[in-house]
């Protein structure tokens, strides 16, 4: 997600926000890291992350080379699913990160973590953003998701509730699970991009595992420095696109008068789904 701040661009990036990724800049100990969190996540990512991501990653090729450049993966992508990869110096303001993904471009980091932080990093880096988002925005459905959902960001900031949009984004593109034939898969590139939690959300008893419904998960809080206590599962990637295309007006004028609901909370209405 973008956040709150000031319209002006940084010093060195355009009206947009964009900078030029540099790959070149890249030291070899950032392809390095690169390297090790890719493979580290891709062997432990079989049989664990849906279809759809790993489809993704092969069609991408996103390892060879260290980071990727996007220049080499940006006309891949773009002929899948007219979506492209855009760098950034950091979080940008919400205008301007919902308007990237109403007209399919995603917003990514530039900098790569350090060796020291291959396990956790609070401000989302190129690893996170290309391994972990671009593999599912190579998915038709999925790419009209967050697209729809770009849209929906701007209309939201003229109605007052972006937190309650900012709860779909996060219970969904970035910590979702998908109900697969074969059991329980990830789609979220919170959870994909990170090993303890790639664990953590399919195997561990303590998480709840609750059927996705929309307006709840729309009043569900969540925090941005631990392991998740509630996870949300999808049937499809259809039934999340056509859950939001819908008039969020109305949504939003019930949500009002709803009390949020806590971390870890489960509802008598809740339908929870087995590890």
């Amino acid at each position: 997600m973008g956040a709150a701040a000031d319209l002006t661009p940084p010093p060195g990036a355009a009206a947009d926000w964009t900078i030029d990724q540099g790959w070149d800049a890249y030291a070899p100990a950032e392809h390095q890291v690169w390297l090790t969190l890719y493979e580290r996540q891709a062997a432990l990512l079989k049989g664990r992350a849906c279809d759809a991501f790993l489809h993704g990653l092969d069609a991408l090729d996103l390892h060879g080379g260290g980071i990727p450049d996007l220049r080499r993966v940006n006309p891949a992508l773009e002929k899948l699913t007219g979506w492209t990869v855009v760098t950034v110096p950091g979080l940008v303001p919400d205008p301007v990160f919902f308007d990237h993904l109403a007209n399919r471009r995603f917003p990514a980091g530039q900098f790569i973590r350090r060796p020291d932080q291959l396990d956790y990093l609070q401000e989302p880096d190129i690893f996170h953003d290309v391994f972990g988002h671009v593999p599912m925005l190579t998915d038709p459905v999925f790419a009209d998701y967050m697209c729809a959902y770009g849209r929906g960001g701007l209309r939201a900031l003229g109605l007052g509730q972006l937190h309650h949009l900012a709860r779909l984004y996060w219970h969904t593109v970035e910590f979702g699970l998908l109900q697969a034939p074969e059991g329980l898969r990830i789609y979220g590139a919170g959870i994909v991009s990170s090993r303890k939690e790639t664990i953590y959300s399919l195997e561990d008893p303590r998480p709840k595992r609750i059927e996705f419904d929309l307006e709840r998960v729309m009043r569900t809080v969540y925090k941005i420095d631990d392991l998740q206590p509630t996870y949300f599962v999808i049937p499809s990637l259809q039934a999340l696109l056509d859950a939001t295309l819908q008039d969020f007006a109305a949504i939003y004028d019930r949500l009002r008068a709803e009390p949020d609901i806590g971390l870890g909370e489960v509802t008598a209405e809740d339908h929870l789904i087995a590890a």
